[in-house]
């Protein structure tokens, strides 16, 4: 029930609707209960009951007056007199006429019930259909701001799962819920006080069997919730594997694997499918459970009140007793509808649970409350004694590192050496877990996130690109550019020659992760779109990796050019790209093993010059 709560406060912008929501039901439930009273006196005028007089008198032999209103303890002796009046005053005494009059007045009860029904659902469509739309924007936002170190834990398809599936159960669950807090219960509310009113000693036998029924219904419901849990996680665990089938099918392919990933893929959904069957039909006994201790009840008023009206015991009479029993039928339908969405809240608990996961969960790189809006780069970026360990074993040990103003660093090193690892910390992917990192005197974990990262452009080994057109993926960080900066940043990294021969030039589209492009183009795509950013700090983690030599000397010439007037951090595999940098820096597990110019190294006979050599051999 807190996640039901949780849920609902995201109603509180849509509090109008809410109004609309509420005032229509009351009036629906209102209509929907006076439709069923109005049947007395088309049965009365139908078995030719005229009602008494205060002397005990048929009152047919005396033309009924306009009654006076007392006060709202004889408001009910007042509605009566008043009906019959208009009533005689429509027919004249004719009971052809009183019939119509009657059957007209039923068909407006039930006109009025469905107008305000209408108004109800045309309410909550605004109010449900805003709720999920600001609970899966807060999903997706909360999804985008969390850190990379979130999603190395999780499945990609389990995300997914949460953002479209679970919502969507909350939005047939427990926000289908919003039309039955008040319709349903006012319906019955409304309902017993006239129930009551008519024979409290009948109406003592239906609050007997409503503890019983919801007993039955509480137990019936008690592992929903665990078995929908089980149904949103497995569902969860099919996503991922089609992401992850998506993702590889060129290797999947490759490797005659097809069948293996279609066994786990049929595996997942197998087990989807029997979990689905326990949930489902433990929810389909909702219904015909509910339905059959409803007729019990009815059943036993049926016998009791037929008795009391049968012997004389009770002023109950034979339309009275017809108008109570669709009464006690009128609330079967809310006394259902009610235990459906105690089944649904049970439901829905575990989605709302899966989403409010995300949502609370923690985010360590959020900025600090008075964060610094950093908009220039001045003197140097400085590693002060910084230690950083992904998960139980540090992969930078004690790595200090100034690099000043307009300079080039290159970061060199075997394999799991920490170079990456930098270029995650610079950019505040993750955070240190010893020391610091200077930006001009300042520690970046006290700049705002967005100021510091637009101080960089970033390249990274895989050239990431969106199923969009070239113009969209190349203004990410730069929305304002014109086409002429565009064209003029393709020529900087070297692929207008290519992009000037596509059918719709920078208009094009270049297909999901840029898959109708070739690995080079892909990345001196990349390449153009730090160019276009211009930033004062350029982080480029092996951008040149994915290019054939010819490419790979034509981009490096661009690059240099690119990087005179700008700091670079340059994490280089192919050492001949990196020969002119300012100062390179040799890493090995996590430390820097060497420093200096490519002559300097060189002279050294250390591990560079090894590196080199291996290179040149290759």
């Amino acid at each position: 029930m807190n996640h039901f709560i949780n849920i609902l406060k995201y109603a509180k912008p849509y509090k109008r609707y809410a109004i609309g929501h509420i005032i229509s039901n009351v009036f629906f439930a209102l209509f929907g209960t006076l439709s069923f009273v109005a049947l007395k006196p088309m049965l009365d005028v139908i078995f030719k009951k005229d009602p008494l007089d205060d002397l005990g008198q048929p009152t047919a032999q005396i033309i009924p007056t306009e009654p006076v209103y007392t006060g709202l303890m004889e408001i009910d002796d007042y509605v009566e007199k008043l009906l019959a009046y208009n009533m005689h005053q429509f027919t004249g005494g004719d009971d052809s006429k009183a019939l119509i009059f009657v059957v007209a007045l039923i068909v407006v009860m039930f006109l009025l019930k469905n107008i305000f029904g209408y108004l109800a659902n045309y309410f909550l469509v605004f109010l449900r259909n805003g709720v999920i739309r600001d609970i899966r924007n807060k999903v997706y936002k909360k999804t985008v701001e969390l850190p990379l170190s979130y999603f190395s834990e999780q499945r990609k398809g389990d995300i997914l799962s949460r953002v479209t599936s679970d919502v969507l159960d909350l939005q047939y669950s427990f926000l289908s819920v919003l039309e039955l807090i008040v319709r349903e219960p006012l319906t019955i509310i409304f309902t017993i006080t006239i129930m009551l009113y008519i024979s409290p000693q009948l109406t003592l036998f239906i609050f007997i069997f409503i503890p019983v029924m919801g007993f039955i219904i509480s137990k019936i419901g008690k592992s929903l919730k665990r078995k929908s849990d089980r149904v949103q996680k497995e569902q969860g665990i099919f996503l991922s594997a089609l992401e992850e089938t998506l993702t590889g099918l060129r290797i999947i392919k490759g490797f005659n694997a097809e069948e293996k990933f279609n066994e786990r893929f049929q595996e997942s959904t197998t087990r989807f499918y029997h979990f689905s069957n326990k949930l489902l039909n433990r929810q389909n006994l909702a219904s015909p459970s509910s339905e059959f201790l409803g007729i019990l009840m009815i059943a036993v008023i049926l016998w009791y009140g037929g008795n009391l009206v049968l012997t004389g015991d009770s002023e109950l009479d034979g339309s009275t007793f017809l108008v109570y029993m669709g009464l006690s039928y009128n609330i079967l339908t809310p006394a259902k509808a009610i235990s459906r969405a105690l089944y649904n809240i049970k439901k829905g608990g575990a989605a709302a649970e899966r989403i409010q996961e995300i949502i609370d969960t923690p985010n360590p790189l959020k900025d600090k409350e008075n964060a610094i809006e950093k908009n220039s780069f001045d003197s140097e970026i400085k590693f002060d004694n910084i230690s950083f360990k992904y998960q139980d074993d540090y992969v930078l040990k004690d790595f200090s590192l100034t690099i000043p103003k307009g300079k080039t660093v290159a970061l060199v090193g075997q394999s799991g050496s920490g170079k990456s690892t930098i270029a995650n910390l610079i950019t505040r992917f993750y955070d240190v877990n010893k020391g610091q990192i200077l930006i001009d005197g300042i520690d970046i974990r006290d700049l705002s996130t967005g100021s510091l990262r637009a101080q960089l452009g970033i390249v990274t080994q895989d050239a990431i690109l969106f199923n969009e057109s070239i113009k969209n993926n190349m203004t990410l960080g730069k929305d304002n550019a014109t086409d002429e900066e565009i064209i003029e940043a393709l020529k900087v990294a070297n692929a207008w020659e290519f992009v000037k021969d596509l059918p719709e030039g920078i208009n094009t589209n270049i297909g999901d992760s840029g898959n109708k492009l070739s690995g080079g183009q892909k990345q001196r795509l990349s390449i153009a779109r730090a160019v276009l950013k211009s930033p004062p700090i350029m982080v480029l983690d092996e951008a040149t990796s994915a290019l054939d030599t010819e490419s790979e000397r034509l981009v490096q010439v661009a690059l240099e050019n690119m990087m005179k007037n700008r700091t670079s951090i340059v994490i280089a595999h192919r050492l001949s790209t990196i020969q002119n940098a300012d100062e390179i820096v040799v890493l090995n597990k996590g430390q820097i093993d060497e420093q200096g110019q490519h002559n300097e190294l060189i002279a050294k006979n250390g591990t560079y010059k090894k590196l080199v050599e291996m290179q040149s051999f290759e």
